[in-house]
């Protein structure tokens, strides 16, 4: 079984540029990055300058993040930033929700996947936003029928909202173009406390294996050889790790030594 590519999520390394994050993408080793998209940053100049700092460094970019719904109307930089990511080539466009009107959400994505069908539009569900379950993430993506929209299941989402591993296999595979894999210990936060439930996903994921979630169990009932993005958001990594190369590849090393131990044949002594 072939290795999945492993992709620097953006989260790593929240203090970098989008042009110093493809830089310790690329000198940690990385054959994908994730960027973070403001789109008032991103003038024709500097949206040429990242586009051939990816190319210079045979970078995949995996996903553009994150579009986030709010109420009202459609936000023009929303369009803006859907236009940034088919200009950098990206894989993915990572969406998430903070409209408590569930028709609203699914309208506004109904125009997202319009506006440019050839992007991979992905909605990720989390108890800090709106669509806060797998379930409701389903019910969105089938009332959306959209082609180009899939979800975007993160191992730390999944777990702390109360998915179970037959919800991911009853999914279309169609559905499931790429993952975001951490690890996290104990209980979790109150889910009813948003706060708290950002704080930890922003602060206090894990590197694989060093916390309590069943990872392996999840990534085998993922499709074979889906592509991770490593969201591992850490403010003890951020403190241990300050050189963003560093970090970068402190976090790719663990991961890739989990999933090769993950490959490892397990034998019985004889008693």
């Amino acid at each position: 079984m072939s290795a999945p590519l492993l992709s620097l999520a953006s989260g790593v390394i929240p203090e970098a540029s989008p042009l110093e994050l493809i830089g310790a993408a690329a000198a940690a080793g990385y054959a994908a990055v994730g960027l973070w998209v403001e789109p008032e940053r991103f003038s024709a100049g500097y949206l040429k300058t990242v586009k051939s700092a990816l190319l210079d460094h045979q970078l995949r970019l995996l996903d553009v993040e994150v579009i986030w719904i709010q109420p009202g109307a459609m936000n023009p930089s929303h369009l803006r930033t859907l236009d940034i990511a088919a200009e950098l080539n990206a894989d993915h466009v990572l969406v998430v929700s903070s409209d408590p009107d569930q028709q609203a959400t699914v309208s506004k994505l109904i125009q997202l996947c319009d506006h440019n069908r050839d992007l991979r539009i992905v909605l990720e569900f989390g108890a800090f936003t709106e669509v806060r379950s797998l379930e409701q993430a389903r019910e969105a993506i089938n009332a959306v029928n959209r082609p180009n929209l899939g979800m975007l299941i993160d191992a730390l989402h999944w777990s702390r909202s109360g998915g179970t591993l037959e919800q991911i296999s009853q999914l279309p595979a169609a559905w499931l173009t790429y993952a975001q894999l951490c690890d996290a210990s104990g209980p979790g936060p109150d889910m009813a406390n948003r706060a708290d439930v950002r704080l930890e996903a922003v602060d206090f994921r894990l590197l694989p294996d060093d916390g309590d979630l069943p990872l392996s169990d999840w990534l085998a009932v993922l499709p074979a050889g889906l592509p991770l993005s490593l969201e591992i958001r850490s403010l003890s990594l951020r403190s241990a790790y300050p050189d963003f190369t560093d970090r970068a590849r402190k976090v790719l090393q663990r991961t890739q030594a989990w999933l090769d131990d993950r490959k490892a044949v397990r034998t019985a002594r004889f008693s």
